[in-house]
């Protein structure tokens, strides 16, 4: 039965109710050759006589009309099988897993949560945020899974999000004390908070200074509580800066020098296999993330502060 054709059977059956094969073409929309042709493919498929040609038209043989009524059991099965999914792709339902970073679910999901699963009332989610490996790689019971560079894993898809746009800062008492940087190289002489290489660009030109930072960490809210502390220089996303509560406790260091953006990418199976929930939460995070409603700016306009969802994810913080 591997290749039995559904189409077929969805023929046979317009067949069986019109009583001719040219009632039954009109009823489909089809040419009457192309029913006729399909109506003994299924007979020669079962070796089995389903209609009889007479005068008066097709009928039905005793096995035809045994088939028949499991076909007519089978296509409203289907049917309904079809509105069942159809109904959970408008009401999505059940429970949401989503892995992301610990910025991510504290920054981003957490304040849009009300709105989201108040628009779902059928959805639950539960996050798994994570912080140790910013290249950790899902797992196979995570539904949808954001991280910042792309996968290893090919079988899943990506659905790129604009990225965010960052600068370098410290305090005014600090730099005061510590002297401003001319040059990406005098970050080396600088108490430095911040993880990976920093990699900078001016124009065409792009460098990696070669930094020991005193303090090691991903957390861009570790990093601006150390800034204005006045410890010393960190690399800040620019809508975190822009906060009038800031008020003047941070300079911009080495302003002409962009730090590499830091990109995001959501991770989830195959279209195949897109179940509505996933597809909600997509979509919704599609209407925020990178506009003028992302919940980091807290009401102010987005230009400036994202990068264009087209580019590559970055290698790491």
């Amino acid at each position: 039965m591997n290749d039995l054709d559904l189409n077929d059977i969805r023929m046979f059956v317009a067949v069986s109710q019109a009583g001719t094969l040219t009632a039954a073409a009109k009823e489909l929309h089809l040419p009457t050759s192309t029913v006729s042709r399909a109506l003994t493919r299924l007979e020669k498929h079962l070796g089995v006589l389903l209609v009889q040609r007479s005068p008066r038209g097709l009928i039905p043989t005793d096995s035809g009309k045994e088939y028949l009524q499991s076909c007519r059991r089978a296509l409203q099965t289907l049917r309904q099988g079809r509105s069942l999914l159809e109904s959970r792709r408008s009401n999505p339902s059940g429970l949401i897993k989503v892995g992301c970073p610990v910025t991510m679910a504290r920054d981003v999901l957490a304040p849009m949560l009300k709105e989201f699963l108040g628009r779902y009332p059928d959805l639950r989610m539960e996050i798994e945020p994570y912080a140790a490996s910013w290249d950790q790689e899902p797992r196979e019971d995570v539904d949808v899974f954001f991280k910042l560079r792309a996968p290893k894993d090919s079988l899943r898809r990506v659905r790129p999000y604009p990225g965010t746009a960052r600068g370098l800062f410290a305090s005014p008492g600090y730099i005061q004390a510590a002297g401003s940087p001319a040059a990406p190289d005098d970050l080396t002489a600088r108490r430095c908070v911040g993880s990976g290489p920093w990699k900078l660009t001016r124009g065409k030109k792009t460098v990696i200074p070669n930094i020991l930072f005193r303090v090691v960490s991903s957390d861009p809210a570790v990093a601006l509580k150390l800034a204005t502390s006045g410890f010393g220089v960190a690399i800040l996303p620019l809508w975190m800066v822009d906060n009038p509560e800031l008020g003047s406790a941070l300079t911009p260091v080495l302003p002409q020098w962009s730090p590499e953006p830091i990109t995001l990418c959501a991770l989830f199976f195959s279209q195949s296999r897109l179940t509505p929930k996933v597809q909600a939460l997509l979509n919704f995070l599609d209407e925020y993330l990178g506009t003028d409603r992302d919940p980091r700016l807290k009401g102010h306009s987005a230009k400036g502060y994202f990068t264009d969802r087209r580019l590559a994810p970055t290698l790491g913080p």
